[in-house]
């Protein structure tokens, strides 16, 4: 078997664009970048890839230095559909390389993320895409394109705050060299920040619930990917390496999970997206 992670090398906080869009999301990403971030997400169904490789470019950062993650939408499942797509994105983000590749969901009711995955492989092994991997997909989701194909995905992005935080499926991953990257690190409307740990921990460091969220992430070894069109709420949630969480901390934030911890019916079994 073969594991993508040494084909990319992730920061520890990246920076989400979803839902921005237009020159919102130009200036956001040139700011970002400015700021510090050098991993951006986006994804076709985002609509805002012209945007962010728009911001890439005038943010003034060197291209080498960033890396730019964008994702196939389920209506473009299968293998030659997928090299299309790619294609595309390779258009609308004014680049020729993809740094990081991901299949958005799996959409198993479709039954083609295997001959997409063989797709991606072909991408990655052409120098076209430098690593790839996937968004959205259970362990039997990954051991199958894996079977299939020999080759494990570099990174698995999925939804993963304090209310959910995927131990299991975190687990699955690092023990095939996975690297977890979590949407929705703050929880989004049900952000955890008036629970007791979270404040208590905010006040012990100085910094604001939300930092203490994302660096529960970092300590955890997942890679979250935060939005906000604000810049100082990008600097912000960037300046967390200078604080530590105890043991105890972070494992009483990773015990505020719950059965329905989702921020919506996100199933990767059922939820399908187009």
């Amino acid at each position: 078997m073969t594991s993508q992670r040494e084909s990319v090398d992730l920061p520890a906080i990246g920076f989400g664009t979803y839902p921005l869009r237009g020159r919102q999301a130009v200036r956001a990403v040139t700011e970002a970048l400015q700021a510090g971030y050098r991993l951006i997400d986006t994804a076709v169904n985002y609509r805002n890839e012209e945007a962010v490789g728009r911001g890439v470019d005038d943010s003034g950062v060197d291209r080498s230095e960033v890396i730019v993650t964008t994702k196939l939408p389920g209506r473009d499942h299968g293998y030659d559909a997928t090299l299309r797509s790619f294609e595309a994105s390779c258009r609308r983000l004014g680049s020729d390389v993809i740094d990081l590749y991901l299949i958005h969901w799996p959409n198993p009711s479709v039954g083609r993320f295997v001959d997409t995955w063989r797709a991606m492989v072909r991408l990655h092994r052409e120098g076209r895409a430098r690593a790839i991997g996937t968004s959205n997909f259970t362990e039997e989701h990954i051991e199958r394109i894996a079977d299939a194909t020999g080759v494990l995905p570099a990174v698995n992005q999925v939804e993963m705050h304090p209310y959910f935080p995927q131990v299991g499926l975190r687990a699955f991953h690092r023990e095939h060299a996975i690297v977890t990257e979590a949407w929705s690190p703050l929880g989004k409307g049900s952000a955890p920040f008036d629970e007791p740990v979270v404040r208590a921990a905010a006040t012990r460091l100085g910094v604001t619930p939300a930092q203490v969220v994302l660096r529960w992430h970092v300590q955890l070894g997942s890679v979250p990917i935060p939005k906000s069109a604000d810049p100082g709420r990008q600097r912000e949630n960037l300046d967390v390496f200078d604080l530590e969480l105890t043991d105890e901390e972070v494992a009483d934030i990773t015990a505020l999970g719950r059965p329905d911890g989702r921020l919506f019916g996100g199933d990767p079994d059922v939820h399908e997206e187009m």
